[in-house]
């Protein structure tokens, strides 16, 4: 199914990412001293030495955050976007091919560095813990951003991780607005909120016309571990705010009222790679039709849960079909 009431592009700028992800025990992540839930920066010979120390073939797929969410709109029949760096390597060709396969336009930057890559140790609770080797995804320069990166653009969307490069960050935002788009902030992570807490509220206050937390980023940012005060604390922050809470479904703050969106479907998760990221496609995509804030709540919490269902953040298309009947 088409859509064809898109009115603009939606541009995702972050890491270009390859994903290892790899099913594992909590024993495994305890002995390996990675703590569960977060992100940990590391050297690429990191994940090659924790690889060591399993039997299990890790599954290989382009990811990052941003890249994963604008993938998603595509799906969904939007225009999309992606901007990051790649190495000149097999990685990278792989990763600008899915791109181009998903339908997504590809503003890949060139470096002769590795291309990142991520590995994602999944617990039998599909929790998942990740270890980042950013490699050239996080060589790229404030100088390769311009106004003409976000040509068409209504929403830009920026993964948290991205303020590791805050110079990058600040001009990626101060471009995206010159254009009048629309700014989305996914906050990525509770650790990453923790490092850089000043500097989110700074960009946050000044930029951030959409914000996107799940419990404990929002606990991490706000301050609160109570759901009702955190999404109140959220939407004083930024115009439109997301608090998603998992299997609970999530809450979202606009125009003065706060909704409650139950979550969709029964079944349990095999793996949480890519939920939140999917959950962005389908609210943004929703923003974009200009669609009340419940139809992109139950949208986004259709895209989070069919991705829950597979390993990796591909939906097959089965799963986009049964997505895309919510919005006939």
């Amino acid at each position: 199914m088409e859509m064809t009431d898109n009115r603009g592009v939606i541009a995702g700028i972050g890491a270009a990412l390859m994903d290892l992800l790899l099913q594992e025990s909590e024993d495994f992540l305890k002995k390996a001293e990675i703590q569960k839930g977060g992100m940990k920066l590391v050297e690429n010979d990191v994940i090659d030495q924790v690889l060591q120390n399993t039997p299990v073939q890790p599954v290989l797929v382009p990811g990052g955050s941003a890249c994963n969410t604008v993938i998603g709109v595509s799906k969904l029949g939007g225009q999309a976007r992606f901007i990051g760096k790649c190495g000149e390597d097999e990685y990278g060709s792989i990763f600008e091919d899915d791109l181009k396969k998903n339908q997504v336009e590809p503003l890949l930057f060139k470096s002769s560095s590795p291309t990142g890559r991520v590995l994602s140790i999944i617990t039998p609770d599909a929790q998942r813990s990740l270890l980042t080797f950013l490699g050239a995804s996080s060589e790229t320069e404030p100088d390769d951003i311009s106004v003409a990166c976000f040509k068409d653009a209504t929403i830009v969307h920026l993964e948290g991780y991205l303020i590791f490069n805050g110079d990058l960050m600040m001009t990626a935002l101060k471009h995206a607005k010159k254009v009048g788009a629309l700014i989305s902030l996914d906050l990525a992570s509770f650790t990453v909120v923790e490092e850089f807490h000043d500097m989110f509220e700074r960009i946050v206050h000044d930029f951030v016309d959409i914000i996107i937390a799940n419990e404990d980023e929002a606990r991490a940012f706000t301050g609160y571990a109570d759901e009702h005060k955190a999404i109140k604390a959220l939407a004083e922050k930024a115009g439109t705010a997301v608090l998603k809470v998992g299997k609970r479904g999530s809450y979202i703050a606009g125009t003065g009222n706060i909704i409650k969106i139950e979550s969709v479907g029964s079944g349990g998760a095999i793996d949480t790679t890519g939920a939140g990221d999917l959950w962005a496609s389908g609210f943004l995509f929703g923003l974009l039709n200009e669609y009340p804030l419940e139809k992109c709540g139950k949208l986004a919490s259709a895209c989070g849960y069919e991705v829950c269902q597979v390993m990796g953040a591909d939906i097959p298309e089965k799963g986009w079909q049964r997505i895309k009947g919510i919005l006939e």
